[in-house]
């Protein structure tokens, strides 16, 4: 079986009889390896004896007094937010529970990244054993931002940060058109080169085709209902749409904030400008297997997703949506 996403950190869990996510000591350091927690040379002695506690113990309980101890004030603010962060994934009986715990509930001062890396996780789990590039490629946008251009009349997504990186190499077109200079090499995914995604998988340097009517937003789609099922435990069909004529909104999820403008501008009867016209990356069509779990009174009618770009071509995913607003009864996590 090819590997892919080392970067996640997945090998650094252990998985349940359900198959979800374990905390292990390993995945706890990795989090004390991060450059903020690492002490600089000019840390207090009370901060380098807390990193070097952990490091032996990383599930040692650390009371905020502890914290309080710290003499640099933006260090005390990193190891309250990591040490919060490390007791809620503790406290909860697999990663995909805790992910599930914090959408719900609220995620407080948890930073987006934090949420970022458990989705990125968290899928590298939901597709282990996947073999097709197209749909790993496609998952990449429930975690890392998207910036979108059109491209020899195709729609192109390409790693946000990977195209604000600098450089001093040679521009390639695409690159060109969509932003700053890069030193890695953006490749458009194509069926001639999608294998060479397995080696530089945790490279983000490979773009997606999401012109509709083509195959990558189909992807995406598999990986939307691969996510609910192994989040929730439902069974969907997500199916891409070409077009909004005869669509019905009688209930509708924004796969992100501009795709839920759009459907609370649609819902209340008004049509789009121009502009909102264009913002629309893809619509889907979602329908339950099992009708019983869903809200009796829109039990016949599908669910549409909308997935939208900023007006500066930004492309920034909300999986935590999926998870919750669809109008099911009672949704629980798989594991």
């Amino acid at each position: 079986m090819k590997d892919f996403w080392l970067s996640c950190g997945h090998h650094l869990t252990d998985r349940d009889a359900g198959g979800g996510l374990l905390v292990t000591d390993e995945f706890v350091k990795s989090y004390l390896a991060r450059p903020e927690l690492i002490p600089p040379s000019d840390a207090c002695a009370a901060e380098r004896a807390l990193h070097a506690v952990l490091l032996a113990d990383p599930r040692r309980r650390i009371a905020r007094e502890e914290i309080a101890t710290l003499f640099d004030a933006d260090a005390q603010e990193n190891w309250d937010l990591v040490i919060a962060f490390r007791d809620h994934l503790m406290q909860q009986s697999t990663l995909e529970v805790a992910y599930l715990d914090l959408v719900r509930h609220g995620v407080g001062k948890t930073p987006p990244l934090f949420l970022n890396q458990l989705v990125h996780l968290i899928l590298r789990n939901v597709l282990d054993g996947c073999d097709d590039p197209f749909v790993l490629r496609a998952a990449e946008l429930l975690f890392r931002p998207q910036r979108l251009t059109v491209h020899e009349g195709s729609l192109i997504a390409a790693d946000d940060e990977t195209i604000a990186g600098t450089g001093n190499a040679p521009l390639s077109p695409l690159v060109s058109m969509l932003g700053p200079p890069t030193e890695a090499e953006i490749d458009v995914m194509v069926e001639d080169n999608a294998h060479t995604y397995w080696e530089r998988s945790d490279a983000f340097d490979m773009a997606l085709d999401l012109t509709a009517g083509q195959r990558g937003l189909a992807k995406l789609g598999e990986v939307m209902t691969r996510w609910i099922k192994h989040m929730l435990a439902i069974d969907v069909e997500i199916e891409p749409v070409t077009e909004m004529r005869d669509v019905s909104f009688n209930w509708y999820l924004g796969l992100d904030a501009v795709g839920t403008q759009i459907g609370d501008t649609l819902w209340n009867g008004s049509s789009l400008d121009p502009r909102g016209q264009a913002s629309v990356v893809g619509l889907y069509q979602l329908k339950f297997k099992d009708p019983t779990v869903v809200a009796e009174k829109i039990r016949s009618e599908p669910v549409y997703l909308i997935l939208a770009m900023t007006p500066d071509k930004a492309l920034h995913m909300k999986p935590q949506n999926l998870l919750t607003g669809l109008p099911v009864r009672h949704p629980e996590l798989v594991n």
